[in-house]
């Protein structure tokens, strides 16, 4: 192996990716589930540069003959370059970290900063906060250690901090929808960062989101600026513009793993166009309606007429949640999926939200639907649910002419989505 990752699980990794999208060079990933293989692979040192996750950032730095201050300073090294058989160890999450609060205009001169975990990277997050500045950092802990100061979560809530800063794996996937900190009781605060990229939008910060607080962002960019450091340790030289590196992957990266989900009145074209749309994008295709009809069994106009629309409602969101946690889909949604709020916020975790516009002369009476049987229901319909499409959407999609037409539009609106 010449380039790679070692950690004891990698399922998830995106660290592949990222590194042969950005050098080009193959980059391997390599689990070591104990300690003993790990310190068997670190002897051997037949490698000339890797990353390094949990749990051996700490167990690493034996092997190290030489360890950068900074790494040094944190107790945790990440990347590692084999020189002439002599191992160096850094920290690029220190970096990464750092471009995260950089790029989203994140102030810590003065602030009061809140860290939820006391792993590693606790360590490297709170190094960060106090370079630039924090007035105070504060630990909070599910076990909190009071000779430590550390504070429960109940507790946190009231510090009075501006800055929550989350590095458990709380929220991840695939045990999303997680969440400890009550955000929208704690006023004045300017930025929520989670260093969790998987989903995209943790609970944390989508409640973050729903609270208004100026800054919350997830730590997909984090990842990405670590491993654009880490390579430039790695092939011994700087790139021209390594924040505009960060960019471009993280860009791509998002609109190759997000999941692009419709919604619309019944009939407005998200099967049809869906599938085309998939198709471009080269993501899988999932009617939303099909999977309740699949797992439960019985026809849609079925299951409202023994169950009504609430034990249709409970199935869609069931079904939601079990799609939307998942990536590189088309979410063709029912019309009435807004009608729950967490529908949306299972779609928002992971996805962009497109909302297909077809005009109400073009849209279908009954065909199987069982709340859009006359024309009046379905203007009423309409006019209901019109403001919950706008207000859920990233965008609008007109669709009044051909399938490609909607199509070329739907592409249009991604791009411009994912070129921020």
């Amino acid at each position: 192996m010449e380039y790679g990752l070692i950690g004891s699980k990698l399922g998830h990794s995106y660290s592949k990716i990222i590194h042969e999208m950005l050098c080009g060079y193959r980059y391997d990933l390599c689990p070591l589930p104990t300690e003993e293989e790990a310190r068997a692979f670190l002897t051997r040192r037949q490698f000339k540069a890797i990353n390094v996750t949990i749990p051996y950032k700490q167990l690493v730095m034996e092997y190290c003959t030489y360890i950068d201050p900074r790494a040094k300073a944190i107790g945790a090294v990440n990347t590692v370059v084999n020189k002439n058989g002599l191992l160096y160890g850094y920290n690029t999450d220190h970096l990464g970290f750092a471009h995260l609060c950089d790029a989203h205009g994140v102030d810590f001169a003065g602030r009061t900063v809140l860290i939820l975990g006391t792993g590693g990277t606790h360590n490297t997050t709170s190094a960060v906060a106090r370079d630039k500045g924090a007035a105070r950092v504060l630990t909070v802990s599910r076990t909190p250690d009071a000779a430590k100061g550390q504070l429960s979560y109940e507790e946190a809530v009231a510090s009075g901090a501006q800055i929550v800063i989350n590095t458990t794996p709380a929220g991840m996937y695939p045990n999303v929808g997680v969440c400890s900190l009550d955000v929208a009781k704690m006023p004045g605060l300017e930025a929520v960062l989670d260093v969790v990229y998987n989903p995209d939008k943790t609970e944390l910060i989508l409640r973050a989101e729903e609270a208004g607080v100026p800054v919350a962002v997830g730590g997909l960019e984090m990842l990405v600026a670590q491993a654009v450091y880490a390579a430039e340790y790695f092939l011994s030289r700087k790139f021209d513009d390594a924040a505009g590196e960060i960019g471009r992957i993280t860009a791509a990266l998002r609109r190759d793993m997000l999941n692009v989900a419709l919604i619309g009145m019944p009939s407005s074209g998200k099967s049809t166009v869906g599938r085309a749309l998939a198709e471009r994008l080269g993501k899988k295709f999932i009617d939303l309606d099909e999977e309740i009809v699949k797992a439960d069994g019985r026809s849609i106009p079925d299951i409202f007429a023994a169950e009504g629309e609430d034990g249709f409602r409970a199935k869609e969101s069931a079904q939601t949640a079990r799609f939307a946690k998942e990536g590189r889909q088309l979410l063709s949604c029912g019309g009435g999926i807004i009608k729950r709020g967490e529908n949306l916020r299972a779609l928002h975790q992971n996805g962009v939200l497109l909302f297909l516009d077809r005009p109400l002369d073009a849209l279908t009476v009954g065909g199987g639907r069982p709340l859009s049987s006359s024309t009046e229901a379905l203007k009423k319909m309409e006019a209901e649910r019109r403001p919950l499409y706008l207000a859920a959407a990233d965008a609008v999609i007109p669709n009044s002419g051909t399938v490609e037409d909607a199509v070329t539009a739907a592409m249009e609106a991604l791009d411009e989505i994912f070129s921020h």
